[in-house]
């Protein structure tokens, strides 16, 4: 079955759709045991959502905040292409310049050929970090530049140049020295002055900042190998800034994907905008492509460039829609975090948000009455979400990486009664959803989608807390009343 198109999005959707979000987000970090995520969403000129949830410091238990800094690694790579395009564009240098010309210590070596285009779309078949990478696991300090010029001359061709795609840290700090070479700055002060300070950015640099680590969120292990998260100590990444070294918030990184949108020509012009967004090589699987520092790929019909970052404890999202005028990021501070589905799932509501939004409303209700029946309900098989998107009631999983998956339509049948008009296959299809209204207005419970209870979720997470076992207790009712 084909995928639909990406529908066109408006203001109000994009609102409905950030306003659950947000609670989206929140059950997700919690039921994922992820520590802390920060989120951004970019609309047209516009930060919609900007959403810290958990703690920064598992060790502290400090709320984390939107002004916390995150080490967001390989989007590093987007604002060093930037810089190598502001390069070409103003003709001093070309991107089917070999590495050697800028790089001189590479002549004579098996990589000196690689082009700068292969280096920016990893198709030179460069290594990707060294035959000994540990660094990632903090084993030994990042590469400095005597240590990534051996990188480099050591066997560091491992594939013909454009076999296929090959991702490489080790060409993309490479291009940091470029820049420097062709700039006569280093690549720290040309990034800054010429990528973050055009656009107005404060919490954002391309490396540590040590007077600033008060401000870092801490970075921790993952929950695969050990019951309890350990905090991971930030580093600098040394020679490798240009490939891993940026930092930012989700708030300003989505301003600063803002800057590729259409029309926006503060960082780059139009043509050298679609270089960095055109397919360029292939990444196989359902990875989709590369382009010319952003990765490209389709989310429910929707095309898409940005990239992610992972960092000792950090990993992180951004993607954009230039058309569309979208950008949303997703950052967690474990090295287990979900930062790539959190940023798909955001872009998939938003798109059910409009989707919906486009049909007709099933009444005239008013809005305000369609949100009497608006919470989040919890059983002993899990939760659901009642949302509304304009004049529509939708039931979602928020336990899913994709929330819109498996959307199911309610309407309103009478004051108390929800009816199932769309569902999943093994949904209920026609059957109600009732509901108990307490003196304050409030929901008590809601029965349906198959006939069990629901609570709202703070009720029910409170009775269950205190539960060993649950068993035929009050009657068959899991909160009594």
């Amino acid at each position: 079955m084909s995928t639909p198109a990406a529908p066109v999005l408006t203001a109000s959707a994009v609102r409905d759709a950030t306003r659950y979000a947000d609670t989206w987000l929140a059950h997700r970090r919690h039921a994922m045991r992820v520590p802390g995520v920060q989120a951004a969403v970019w609309f047209d000129d516009e930060l919609v959502l900007s959403g810290p949830y958990g703690v920064a410091d598992v060790r502290t238990g400090a709320a984390l905040t939107p002004e916390h800094l995150f080490r967001i690694a390989s989007h590093s790579k987007t604002f060093t292409a930037v810089a190598v395009l502001q390069l070409a564009q103003s003709g001093r240098l070309r991107l089917d310049d070999a590495a050697a010309t800028w790089l001189p210590f590479l002549a004579g070596s098996p990589i000196a050929g690689v082009t700068v285009r292969e280096m920016l779309s990893h198709s030179g078949g460069v290594v990707r970090d060294g035959a000994d990478s540990d660094h990632w696991q903090l084993a030994r300090p990042f590469p400095d530049a005597e240590a990534l010029r051996a990188v480099a001359l050591d066997d560091a061709a491992v594939l013909p140049a454009n076999e296929r795609f090959k991702y490489s840290n080790i060409t993309y700090s490479l291009l940091g020295m470029v820049i420097e070479a062709v700039s006569g700055s280093t690549y720290a002060d040309y990034v800054t002055d010429h990528v973050v300070r055009p656009l107005g950015l404060v919490r954002t640099g391309p490396e540590l900042d040590p007077e600033r680590l008060g401000e870092y969120a801490a970075g921790h292990t993952a929950l695969a190998y050990a019951g309890d998260r350990a905090v991971i100590e930030h580093v600098d990444t040394a020679a490798m800034a240009a490939a891993t070294g940026f930092f930012s918030t989700a708030a300003e990184t989505v301003a600063y994907a803002a800057a590729h949108f259409a029309g926006d020509e503060r960082l780059l012009g139009e043509p050298a905008k679609r270089l960095m967004r055109r397919p360029e090589v292939e990444v196989g699987g359902d990875d989709g492509h590369y382009g010319l520092g952003f990765a490209v790929e389709d989310v429910g019909g929707r095309r898409l460039v940005g990239h992610g970052g992972g960092y000792p404890g950090h990993i992180t999202r951004t993607v954009l829609d230039p058309t569309a005028r979208l950008a949303v990021s997703g950052f967690t501070n474990a090295i287990d975090g979900p930062a790539h589905a959190l940023a798909h799932g955001l872009v998939k509501l938003v798109d059910l948000a409009a989707r919906v939004e486009a049909q007709p409303a099933p009444a005239a209700t008013p809005t305000e009455a369609l949100d009497l029946y608006v919470g989040r309900f919890a059983n002993l098989w899990g939760v659901v979400d009642v949302v509304r998107f304009g004049g529509h009631l939708l039931a979602l999983d928020p336990g899913a990486d994709d929330p819109t998956a498996a959307p199911t339509r309610l309407v309103v049948e009478d004051d108390a009664t929800l009816r199932v008009t769309e569902t999943g296959g093994y949904g209920a299809p026609g059957e109600s959803l009732r509901y108990t209204f307490g003196a304050d207005g409030g929901v008590q419970r809601v029965q349906g989608l198959g006939g069990m209870t629901s609570y709202p979720i703070e009720a029910f997470a409170a009775a269950m807390a205190g539960r060993a076992v649950v068993d035929l207790a009050g009657g068959g009712a899991m909160i009594a009343g």
